[in-house]
């Protein structure tokens, strides 16, 4: 029997020779695996995309129970895939500001809200006596049960939305957002990360201007003392950051012809309409769900389109791209099946996504259940994040 090879070469053995090495096939299957395993933020676009369609998945219905397991399903992935950045706890505050907006919504209900609405009457709030020409419009007088359930419905369902957008904004870093714009967004882009990036500052510099003036015996200042020297750093940190973005060519484009320039600002125009239409179509009924499909796809293709004779324009090169593998493309999946499963049950018409009463006991219906389930997939199918660094 031969000796083995000192580097792991072929094995001589009874049986034939076997190559020790491993296979080519072999080694891209565990480099996949170790990519879908290792920790890394998610690119801030599948984020957007995913919460997206939870926040069109809530706009489709009513039913408190799917709106609670709409805010449950976007509450557990913000959960499992949060960093410590301070961005990241964002989503508090969204649902701070829902509970706010159903509490205007229902205090607005009781209000203006009219006996034809119910006729359990909760209580009688003093009517102010409105002119002629304010017929159907009343304030105060008697409240309805009616009335104050339809208002917490109709707040719930704004809610669920502001809490999806929340969790976009919990789970993708805006910096990270803002650079992965395309060319034609370029300049939009890097004003947002200035604005962004100095804003804090300011915060900053009123503090220290406070504590100065304590360590000097003034106590009290006013709005101006304090405004002023911040006003002024602001404006020295604006010329320096000018001259080094001039100096390294920010600002540079590319000569385009007027001609192009035309074409691709009425793309971006009516590309934005069809978008705008089509998607109040989706969210409103208002029209027929082929035409709003088809204004939206429209719509898309030419801001796609403007878009990328927009690149144009600018020249430029990315350090370190975010990539965009298969836990993109789950997470985005998930996103839109959630929101294909509402649209398609709301278009069949569906029984349970509208309650037939605001009294009524709210069902639950199993195919909008299993499309808001679907939104759980982020949690397993987005790679671990690491804790202590922004993602």
């Amino acid at each position: 029997m031969a000796l083995p090879h000192r580097c792991g070469g072929p094995h001589r053995l009874d049986r034939g020779w076997i190559d020790s090495r491993p296979r080519p096939a072999l080694e891209s299957v565990v480099r996949a695996v170790h990519r879908l395993t290792l920790p890394r933020a998610l690119h801030p676009g599948a984020w957007w995309l995913w919460a997206l369609g939870m926040a069109v998945a809530a706009s489709r219905t009513r039913n408190p129970v799917l709106l609670v397991l709409i805010l449950a399903v976007t509450g557990f992935v913000v959960a499992a895939r949060r960093t410590d950045a301070p961005w990241a706890h964002s989503f508090t505050a969204f649902l701070k500001l829902g509970l706010m907006v159903i509490g205007i919504r229902i205090v607005l209900q009781a209000l203006l809200s009219t006996r034809s609405q119910g006729n359990v009457v909760l209580f009688t709030l003093p009517q102010i006596p409105l002119p002629d020409w304010a017929a159907g419009v009343k304030l105060g007088g008697q409240v309805t049960l009616e009335a104050v359930v339809t208002a917490l419905y109709d707040g719930g369902q704004l809610a669920v939305m502001l809490c999806c957008i929340g969790a976009a904004n919990a789970l993708a870093s805006p910096r990270r957002l803002l650079k992965s714009l395309p060319g034609a967004l370029y300049e939009m882009g890097v004003a947002c990360v200035v604005a962004l990036t100095f804003a804090p500052q300011l915060v900053t510099d009123a503090r220290r201007i406070r504590a100065a003036r304590r360590l000097r015996g003034r106590s009290r200042g006013s709005f101006r003392t304090t405004a002023m020297p911040v006003l002024e750093g602001a404006l020295d940190r604006s010329v320096e950051l000018a001259a080094a973005m001039d100096s390294r060519g920010y600002g540079r484009t590319a000569q385009v012809p007027r001609r192009q320039r035309r074409i691709t600002g009425l793309c971006v125009l009516l590309g934005l309409l069809g978008i705008l239409l089509g998607v109040y179509a989706l969210l409103t009924d208002s029209l027929a769900f082929p035409f709003a499909l088809t204004a939206l796809a429209i719509g898309l293709l030419l801001a796609v389109g403007a878009l990328g004779i927009g690149r144009q324009r600018v020249t430029r090169t990315r350090y370190r791209p975010d990539p965009w593998a298969l836990p993109e493309w789950l997470v985005t999946a998930a996103g839109a099946a959630a929101a294909a499963v509402m649209v398609v049950a709301a278009v069949r018409g569906v029984h349970g996504l509208l309650l037939a009463g605001p009294l009524v006991v709210p069902p639950i219906p199993l195919l909008p259940v299993l499309g808001v389930l679907i939104g759980l997939a982020p949690a397993l199918a987005a790679p671990p994040v690491r804790q202590g660094a922004a993602a």
